[in-house]
């Protein structure tokens, strides 16, 4: 199953709102890595991120799925809200 787009680009809006992004063409596509990538994506931010995501998706991030491969490219980010966004 392909991503949407769409997910892709909100995804990208909501992590450059919330964590304050000024350039968000630092995170050009889905292959642009995250987190060790992204200074301002720190392990406080992840939770930031996660609820920013759980609120803007109206979904809840499991504890077992709460994983450093989500947070990997912004591909694995917004697959997984792909996966489990309320349509």
């Amino acid at each position: 199953m392909e991503m949407a787009a769409t997910t892709l680009n909100d995804v990208r809006d909501v992590l450059v709102q919330t964590l304050g992004i000024d350039d968000p063409g630092r995170i050009a596509d889905a292959s642009t890595p995250l987190f060790g990538n992204i200074p301002e994506l720190d392990s406080l931010a992840v939770v930031t991120l996660a609820m920013a995501l759980e609120t803007r998706f109206g979904f809840q991030i499991d504890d077992t799925d709460f994983s450093a491969e989500i947070f990997e490219t912004m591909g694995s980010l917004a697959g997984y809200v792909d996966r489990n966004r309320r349509q």
